[in-house]
């Protein structure tokens, strides 16, 4: 059964999770059962059982933490003094003593490995001495609070507590007969390390404590209830009632706590107040939340089977539409971008959880999981490495479903698919040839995220910047660590920004972080003032969102600077603040074009500005060429500048090509440069290791103090040349507006006419009628004879949003709820009630008065037939809407609907009001009908 948003809603009250979390059980044995029990699969998540490290499958896993801890052992014999791992500094950098408690948890690991070598598993000696090491560091550098917490406080709060209790969970016989009092001593300094908590405990008021790290958080605290002697029943029934609040959808406009940080109605995953995770603290949270529903598993403190479907609806709604052929996209992992871990890492943590829920979930959703682990292992261009993942227990289970041949792999999405996650301004179109994934953002989500030296360059990430993935390509080739350290920060694609030349933080301030605790606003590494203007700035638009109408989508940007700017009079004066372009930008996404229209394109202060129609990288020495046409239909090839009417980039290496059409764009910069970096500019903790790549970019430059620019160009995945050289006179493509206040498209081969509009107002076009911000699709089905309709608010402000549909009166045939249509002069007048939608697509679909629904058709002139012997030709009976006279069949006026309705009294009083009043209330009548 599903656990709704209700009833978590109601569970989560004064009286306690009474759905999810069952009343403690009578009697100690009873609760000293469920315990051993939480122990007991704890130990078999991160260790295996006998039965799964028997496997071989397990192997490489098996070999790979002894082979940790092995190295772990020596590090320990060779540490000097003051150290306990050779080489490991500790007393000032808190990310060494974390990564010391993570060895500590790796040596135990392999003493309860079942399959582990002899003189390791079991062997009370290696476990004496984890158990010293854990008291060696808690009284040298752990126990004394007044030293501890420096540095990032995640290691305090999460990090090294997340350590620590494995440890003591994997050793507790060995614990409690060797030092009983540890448990409890470091229970009560964990605890008081928990800073950003209240007592000692988590607070659910706090910005600490939410989405993914709230799950670490209580996690860790359900394993130390299991571990305390006394106590722990209250301590591990509290962490799942809080735990708890992250299945709760988020709600926008009552929001809990103040938290934003969750999972939301479209898909969309936000951590951090205003960054689009799911790539990363997503897949984090994914991650812990499995894990504790099989810890949990037949223990009796929680229902977790309720659960499970509220999980599998964030795969299938917001992981699944992220990943294309096993690779996650960058548009949602914040500053993880500039790790060297790359998308299909990213995916290998995803599968395992995927993979552990569908051993949770029952009949149907089972099936879909394990398909699709088997879509994901078909399609990835790498390999799916069990040995990476946590448990040994999850590599089996995952070797069962590829070995099953009755599981057929099957993506949790149509191949055909768009999908805007507005809560996170992120949209992402999908065809079974290629993904196209956008960054937007807004005054509700971040341009980017930078923190602790990663990202070091991320101005422009949340400015349009686009990501456009072919398909059997490997994506390591094209996107990644590489792209962003050989792709100009000013340059990626999709992105309008000012020629200069920005400092990174470190640069700006000389450390990681901008550091001013005097000012009044505060500012130290870890402050709001810190997140707000430094890490994760918002932008001051409020326009950004897009509407979805089947397979088909449109998306918009109104381009601003971010809040550091706005606020720069507020700011201390040594903070750097940078002013951003102006654009208005709309994306219009078709099945074999992606249409872009950009309005406005300039600078407020008069800077010359760069518009990227696209970039992309390539190994060196890969078989690139360019090839296009000028505006003239001349041939034409690359690099270089020109008026050009389309251009091609083939990679015959890699067999993918990418074509570009300009609908209506100035002169085009064509340019393919050998680019070597190192992968240290975009994240201090990189190697220091130079990678070359080809990098191919196209270009619109505007000189400073250049008059604003329109550019109109789509991008064409997988393009020939023959198709390039199709796009001519508005054929299939036309752009009907492109302005500030409106944009907007047609296709004339889908019927679909698709408009952003961005100002207060009226707006015509394309047969519409838009009053105010909107965005907007309408698709036409002629053999059909329907009208579709699909409405979204950008702004998510609105009340209602209102259009008209020029032509002849409509009628609905589906709509969804908050739509009412009603007849317009000259047309059919839809409105939708936008009120708390977020940003959420509203469709409707209608239908014309006619025959193929019953209704009456405009009437038809009489059909004369030359007159003749009846036995010159066979005579025709009257049809039911016809009568015969004098030897000719005339067609019968048809009834008026209002007739056809039953309104017989008022067709008779028609018929006495005289010939032209008659007429005239006919024509009022069919087209002023209501419904």
């Amino acid at each position: 059964m599903e656990i709704t948003r209700r009833r978590l809603l109601s569970a989560l009250s004064a009286a306690g999770l009474l759905a999810v979390v069952p009343a403690a059980p009578a009697g100690a044995a009873a609760a000293a059962g469920d315990t051993a029990r939480l122990l007991a699969n704890t130990v078999a998540v991160f260790a295996g059982t006998e039965e799964s490290n028997a496997r071989p499958e397990a192997a490489a896993k098996l070999a790979a933490v002894e082979k940790t801890a092995r190295a772990n052992l020596k590090a320990m014999d060779d540490a000097g003094d003051g150290e306990l791992f050779a080489g490991l500094v500790l007393g000032t950098d808190e990310a060494n003593l974390n990564t010391a408690y993570r060895r500590l948890y790796e040596t135990a690991l392999v003493t309860r490995a079942p399959g582990a070598p002899a003189d390791l598993y079991g062997d009370a000696a290696v476990q004496r001495r984890v158990i010293d090491g854990l008291v060696w560091l808690h009284e040298r550098y752990y126990g004394d609070q007044s030293k501890g917490y420096y540095g990032n406080w995640f290691h305090w709060e999460i990090g090294m507590s997340q350590h620590i209790s494995r440890t003591l969970v994997l050793l507790a016989d060995q614990v409690r007969a060797q030092r009983p009092e540890l448990i409890a001593t470091y229970l009560t300094s964990m605890d008081a390390y928990l800073r950003n908590g209240k007592n000692g405990d988590v607070d659910l008021d706090s910005r600490f404590h939410t989405g993914a790290n709230l799950a670490d958080i209580t996690t860790n605290r359900i394993l130390q209830g299991a571990l305390m002697a006394e106590g722990g029943d209250a301590r591990i029934r509290k962490a799942l009632t809080d735990q708890l609040t992250v299945f709760v959808t988020v709600d926008p406009y009552h929001l809990r706590h103040g938290v934003t940080d969750g999972h939301y109605a479209d898909g969309s995953f936000i951590q951090h107040g205003s960054v689009a995770y799911t790539g990363s603290y997503g897949k984090g949270l994914l991650t812990r939340v499995v894990q504790t529903l099989l810890i949990l598993a037949g223990t009796g403190y929680a229902h977790g089977e309720e659960l499970v479907p509220t999980v599998y609806g964030w795969v299938r709604d917001g992981f699944a539409p992220l990943i294309f052929e096993g690779w996650m996209m960058e548009i949602v992992k914040g500053r993880a971008v500039a790790r060297t871990d790359s998308g299909y890492t990213d995916v290998a943590v995803v599968v395992e959880a995927v993979v552990d829920l569908s051993s949770l979930a029952k009949g149907a959703g089972a099936t879909a999981l394990k398909s699709y682990v088997k879509h994901i292992g078909a399609t990835s261009r790498a390999r799916i490495d069990p040995a990476r993942f946590v448990s040994p227990v999850s590599i089996a289970r995952h070797a069962d479903i590829v070995a099953d041949a009755s599981v057929p792999p099957a993506d949790l999405n149509p191949a055909a698919r768009s999908v805007a996650f507005n809560a996170m301004d992120k949209t992402v179109h999908r065809r079974p040839g290629y993904a196209f994934a956008l960054a937007r953002s807004s005054d509700r989500i971040s341009k980017y995220e930078y923190m602790n030296g990663e990202n070091l360059m991320p101005w422009f990430q949340g400015e349009g910047a686009h990501y456009l993935y072919l398909a059997g390509q490997d994506q390591t080739q094209a996107f990644g660590i590489d792209y962003f350290t050989t792709v100009s920060p000013y340059g990626l694609a999709g992105v309008t920004a000012p020629v200069e030349q920005r400092r990174t933080v470190p640069e700006s301030y000389g450390k990681p972080y901008y550091d001013n605790p005097g000012h009044p606003l505060h500012f130290t590494s870890s402050s709001e003032s810190q997140n707000t203007y430094v890490y994760f700035p918002r932008g001051t638009n409020g326009w950004s969102g897009g509407a979805v109408l089947g397979a088909y989508g449109a998306a918009g940007l109104v381009q601003s600077s971010d809040v550091a700017y706005r606020d720069r009079k507020i700011l201390p004066d040594d903070f750097v603040v940078y002013r951003g372009a102006r654009a208005t930008k709309s994306w219009f996404l078709l099945d074999d074009e992606i249409v872009v229209l950009a309005a406005d394109v300039g600078d407020a202060a008069g800077r010359a500005v760069t518009t990227t129609v696209d970039a992309r990288i390539a190994a060196p020495d890969d078989r690139i060429t360019l090839t296009g046409a000028r505006r003239g239909g001349r041939p034409w090839t690359g690099p270089g500048t020109a008026a050009l009417r389309w251009l091609r980039y083939a990679d015959a290496t890699r067999d993918t090509a990418v074509g570009y059409v300009f609908l209506d764009t100035p002169p085009v910069r064509v340019t393919l440069d050998r680019v070597t970096r190192s992968r240290r500019v975009v994240r201090t903790a990189n190697p220091d290791t130079a990678v070359t790549r080809a990098v191919f970019g196209v270009t619109v430059d505007r000189a400073a103090g250049a008059e604003p620019a329109c550019l109109a160009y789509a991008l064409v995945p997988n393009a020939t040349e023959g198709q390039l050289r199709a796009y001519r006179h508005g054929r299939p493509l036309e752009v009907l507006s492109n302005t500030a206040r409106l944009q907007a498209v047609s296709h004339r081969g889908l019927g679909l006419t698709a408009v952003n509009s961005f100002t207060r107002g009226r707006h015509e076009t394309g047969g519409l009628r838009v009053e105010g911000p909107a965005s907007i699709l309408v698709r036409r089905d002629a053999p059909h004879g329907t009208t579709t309709v699909a409405v979204s608010d950008p702004t998510m402000a609105r009340d209602t949003v209102a259009l008209v549909l020029r032509g002849r009166a409509l009628r609905p045939v589906a709509t969804a709820p908050g739509v009412r249509v009603t007849p317009a002069h000259g047309g059919t007048r839809v409105e939708v009630d936008t009120h708390h939608a977020y940003g959420r697509s509203f469709t409707v679909t209608l239908r014309g008065w006619g025959p193929s629904d019953g209704s009456p058709r405009r009437p038809r002139r009489s059909v004369r037939r030359a007159p003749g012997p009846v036995s010159a030709a066979p005579v025709r009976r009257a049809g039911p809407s016809e009568r015969r006279a004098g030897g000719r069949v005339r067609r019968c006026r048809p009834p008026s609907w209002r007739a056809l309705c039953g309104w017989r009294g008022r067709r008779a009083r028609i018929g006495r009001a005289g010939p032209r009043r008659a007429r005239r209330r006919r024509r009022r009548g069919s087209a002023g009908a209501r419904w």
